[in-house]
């Protein structure tokens, strides 16, 4: 028996070494491959829902300015200052569902049964939009303000924790960016996100428990359930609530890519130092 091989022999076996386990026969192949397909027939299919999601939301805000500027009647007390009335409370809504979404994603994660990286992402991603709704808020407060208190702003006590949620936001979205293994930093990030999230219920209920200068809710009192809104203003209401929970949705979900994709981009850059390490390492052996 000869050990000597040919060089066809030399070729082929060439050739089955530099294949890789997914390309050998026997090794799922066809099954990576079909996961693969599987996966990007996923990802359009979200891709399209994301985007009729955000088609129904810019279609719906522009109805709703159409309707509040020029088909819905003026208020008998506070005249065509009023119109404001379809786009402030609709961004102050966002704003409370944003931070209740960062409180319980940031419980589930905190949560021994629940915890995934997941929920930490989806804490950052509502948080972040959540300031810029908080910020919204005050600009329009603010603008609604100047010709009804006839100042742009006061100490009173709803714009006053409204501002203190901003800031209080803030400090955690900076605390996410403080350097450290993914755990420890969802953990410590989620602790600061339910920190933050007590001013919520003080900062709804503050127009109730002080009688301060903002007037009491303008659509339904939260404790007797008495609405103060109906006719053609309650629907361009309610249009306006679903028009920008839906660019809540569309706003999120992106963000929420946007954390996956960094991620990935972070995995993939330190497989490529970890391979270009180890050819350094060969080449240097040898």
């Amino acid at each position: 028996m000869s050990l000597t091989t040919t060089p066809t022999t030399r070729a082929t076996a060439a050739a089955g070494a530099g294949r890789t386990g997914a390309d050998r026969p026997g090794n799922g192949a066809p099954g990576a491959r079909a996961a693969k397909v599987e996966g990007r027939r996923g990802r359009r299919r979200s891709d399209v829902a994301l985007t009729a999601v955000g088609v129904c939301a810019l279609v719906g805000v522009l109805v709703t300015v159409w309707l509040g500027l020029w088909v819905t009647p003026p208020d008998r007390f506070m005249g065509n200052l009023v119109r404001l009335l379809y786009i402030h409370p609709s961004i102050a809504w966002v704003m409370y569902i944003c931070y209740g979404v960062a409180f319980l994603s940031s419980l589930a994660y905190l949560w021994p049964r629940t915890r995934s990286l997941r929920f930490d992402k989806l804490a950052g991603a509502s948080s972040e939009v959540g300031v810029v709704f908080t910020g919204l808020t005050l600009v329009t407060g603010s603008i609604w303000g100047r010709p009804t208190w006839g100042t742009w702003w006061t100490w009173d006590p709803l714009l006053t924790t409204t501002a203190l949620l901003f800031v209080l936001y803030l400090g955690y979205l900076a605390v996410r960016r403080i350097p450290g293994e993914p755990e420890v930093c969802a953990k410590r990030s989620a602790i600061a996100a339910i920190v933050a999230f007590v001013d919520v219920p003080i900062c709804y209920f503050s127009v109730l428990w002080w009688k301060s200068l903002h007037q009491p809710p303008s659509i339904a009192d939260p404790v007797t359930g008495k609405t103060y809104i109906h006719g053609s203003m309650a629907w361009t209401l309610l249009l306006s609530f679903v028009s920008f929970t839906l660019v809540y949705v569309w706003l999120v979900a992106r963000r929420y890519r946007l954390f996956v994709l960094a991620e990935r981009e972070g995995d993939e850059g330190l497989a490529l130092a970890l391979a270009e390490r180890r050819a350094e390492s060969r080449e240097a052996q040898a």
